[in-house]
């Protein structure tokens, strides 16, 4: 089975089954990296940068020595992207929020983003949801997908290790702003080229959620360079201009309170635009698994023709 069938067929193993529901291989990335930084943690961005090494390098590590192995791609993709997990969760909310169980939506909320739920009414846990679903299409499912096009196995476990990471990590915060910069700065270059890639397919795909791509594009333009972060600010700005919503405002995090630029010029979202949000999360990790995989097989094709020609 060649590496496209089996990305294809790990995706499809995420969109029927979900997330491994036990012994989860991120799960147990993120155990053994807590166990690694309680010997090497240190103030220090050396320190930093040789944990970062030490784990990013082993799982790429591992992914090049099964490689080979048949199936081992498809079952890589299945645990490294969390699509269907990440819309199911911010589908889910914005139903509870629909009926006025907001109780049960402040329990899910954690599983999406970091915020506070205990200070955040139901504009407030829409907002979150909304640009959480948004930011981690990128994130967890176009980016793995474009390194495991690229680069097979080894692409996918290193990049959802340096990913991880920084979700432990990659804070500027007393303890981690020297020790975590290597993680998050990692985070930033490999997620660089997949944020573009989810903005430029979210714009094409705004009409399937009743957007205009023209507004997309606006959003983009105008909006995302105000983000703090280099690459979810594509991927929020983006979604929010193809939903025809206003994303961004006043942040609570459990650290404290960010005031994020506003991104987009449409309405505030609201519960119903959760499963929106979800069903362009979908049509945008499809489309981006599409077009990675062609223009690999294309840029493979147009490198035998140059050889051959030497």
């Amino acid at each position: 089975m060649n590496r496209s069938a089996e990305l294809a067929l790990g995706v499809l193993a995420d969109e029927v089954f979900g997330d491994p529901r036990s012994y989860h291989p991120v799960a147990g990335f993120g155990t053994a990296a807590v166990a690694v930084e309680r010997v090497m943690y240190a103030p220090s961005k050396v320190r930093g940068i040789a944990y970062t090494a030490i784990l990013v390098g082993g799982a790429t590590t591992l992914g090049y020595a099964l490689r080979n192995v048949p199936g081992a791609t498809a079952l890589g993709t299945w645990a490294v992207v969390g699509g269907a997990g990440l819309r199911g969760v911010g589908s889910d909310l914005g139903r509870h929020l629909e009926v006025g169980d907001d109780t049960a939506a402040r329990g899910l909320l954690p599983s999406l983003c970091g915020r506070d739920p205990s200070v955040l009414d139901v504009a407030g846990m829409a907002r979150a949801a909304t640009e959480s679903v948004a930011e981690n299409t990128s994130d967890a499912a176009v980016a793995p997908l474009f390194w495991g096009a690229l680069a097979g196995l080894p692409g996918l476990l290193g990049y959802r290790a340096a990913n991880t990471l920084d979700a432990m990590v990659g804070y500027r915060n007393d303890r981690y702003a020297d020790f975590g910069w290597a993680s998050a700065r990692l985070d930033d270059a490999l997620n660089y080229l997949p944020a573009r890639l989810t903005g430029a397919v979210t714009v094409a795909a705004a009409p399937v959620v009743d957007g205009a791509p023209s507004d997309a594009i606006r959003a983009w333009r105008n909006d995302a360079a105000k983000h703090p972060s280099p690459n979810a600010g594509v991927a929020e700005a983006t979604a929010a201009g193809a939903l025809g919503l206003r994303l961004g405002g006043r942040t609570q995090y459990a650290h404290g309170v960010e005031q994020r630029p506003t991104l987009g010029d449409g309405r505030a979202p609201g519960p119903g635009d959760l499963a929106r949000a979800a069903a362009l999360s979908r049509t945008v990790e499809l489309g981006a698994l599409a077009v990675t995989i062609l223009a690999v097989r294309i840029g493979r094709r147009a490198w035998r023709r140059a050889r051959l020609r030497d």
